[in-house]
């Protein structure tokens, strides 16, 4: 909430109170990743800069997926009109969330040798870097148990380094969102998992896709 909008809410909080109280009310039926949804729309149309980051972030904190948020835009597109979704996605790029990424939609997805299979022993997390990108693999048994995590935090899109490592613990160093890596689940803080890449054996080699 904006610092006016605080003060308001303080000066006449009978007027106010009903306002919020409807607000609340008008989205009881709606599950919260739509609702944001559509507050990230009232921001583009408004071209409030700050509401616009503000609600993005709410929206891909309740499970939306960039391109939910862009058919979103588009199909506002009758009263945002162009020039405001192109403000939109000009903010949202400079915002760099995992996802929101000019090079990552010209690369083509493929196969990445990791390195052979064997060498990843069990119940040890290793990080590395190929092409690009970096992974954590934690391999749990045999040479086809391996899980291949990406090390960029789904919040803020922060790269984890391996010193955040404790254990089976990740740790972001950002806002403390914390992560099982035995199943790549958000265990602390947050509420989305790390993101797994599809991932095979092939003569021998662990190879990721992205």
């Amino acid at each position: 909430m904006s610092k006016a909008l605080t003060y308001l809410v303080k000066a006449r909080p009978e007027a106010l109170g009903h306002y919020l109280a409807f607000m609340k009310e008008a989205g009881r039926s709606l599950d919260p990743k739509t609702r944001n949804l559509i507050s990230v729309i009232t921001k583009v149309h408004a071209q409030t800069e700050r509401g616009l980051r503000q609600y993005l972030n709410r929206a891909l904190r309740e499970g939306c997926t960039p391109n939910e948020v862009l058919d979103a835009l588009l199909m506002a597109f009758p009263a945002l009109g162009l020039a405001k979704i192109v403000w939109a996605i000009d903010v949202i790029l400079a915002m760099d969330l995992p996802g929101f990424d000019l090079d990552a939609l010209e690369a083509r997805p493929d196969w990445h040798d990791l390195g052979a299979a064997d060498d990843f022993e069990p119940a040890v997390v290793t990080r590395l870097e190929c092409d690009g990108r970096a992974v954590f693999v934690r391999r749990d048994g045999g040479s086809d148990d391996i899980a291949v995590y990406d090390s960029l935090c789904p919040h803020q899109g922060t790269n984890i380094s391996e010193l955040a490592l404790q254990g089976d613990r990740l740790v972001c160093p950002k806002h403390g969102w914390t992560f099982d890596v035995t199943t790549g689940a958000c265990v602390d803080k947050g509420d989305q998992p790390l993101r797994r890449h599809p991932s095979r054996i092939e003569d021998g080699r662990l190879q990721a896709h992205w």
